[in-house]
């Protein structure tokens, strides 16, 4: 099989090679490649990418970007109040402080986040997370907790736990060899 069975796509285009046959190319003209390390790379790879897609047609779906549903996030992880500085924001999402403001300006207009001077500092600036914000958040975690159900729903709740600490030991891998890769990729360009 040389191409992806059932791979999207208009007619004529090429199309993403099946795992296998991508494994076999790569060992055509590399011999020294490990097929069982590159099938489990390029799968994840793979998976990444389909998973951002899915979850950036959610997000379209709801009338938010993927950058701004990266502050909603941030903003929600920290707990009640909801409350951060942009420039916490900016270190937390691998951003410029310019990029940042750029980004807030946008979620305030939606009313996502309101942005205040801090009573206590008159020179520190405060974002915090609106109930519409709040709201947003929760409607696309709904959403993304239905994918992800249905993307795991073949694996027994052993192998989803197993699955996770392997991937769990690969990521600390790579963030104790890489600690400057939480980045986004144009930091790399």
């Amino acid at each position: 099989m040389t191409a992806a069975a059932g791979s999207p796509g208009s007619a004529g285009a090429p199309q993403e090679l099946d795992l296998d046959a991508q494994i076999a190319a790569y060992q055509r003209e590399f011999p020294e490649v490990d097929p069982q390390v590159e099938k489990v790379v390029t799968a994840l790879g793979r998976l990444n990418r389909r998973m951002n897609v899915a979850y950036g047609r959610q997000l379209v779906d709801l009338g938010i970007s993927s950058a701004e549903w990266e502050v909603l996030k941030a903003l929600v992880v920290v707990g009640r109040p909801y409350r951060l500085g942009p420039g916490d924001l900016a270190k937390r999402l691998g951003l410029t402080p310019a990029a940042m403001t750029h980004r807030i300006d946008r979620m305030v207009t939606e009313g996502l986040v309101t942005r205040e001077r801090d009573e206590a500092n008159r020179v520190r600036v405060i974002v915090e997370l609106t109930d519409e914000g709040r709201e947003k958040w929760l409607q696309t975690m709904r959403m993304a907790a239905v994918f992800e159900d249905d993307l795991l729903q073949d694996l027994t709740p052993v192998e989803r736990t197993a699955l996770g600490e392997m991937l769990t030991r690969l990521l600390r891998r790579v963030e104790e060899s890489q600690p400057d890769a939480g980045g986004r990729l144009e930091d790399l360009d």
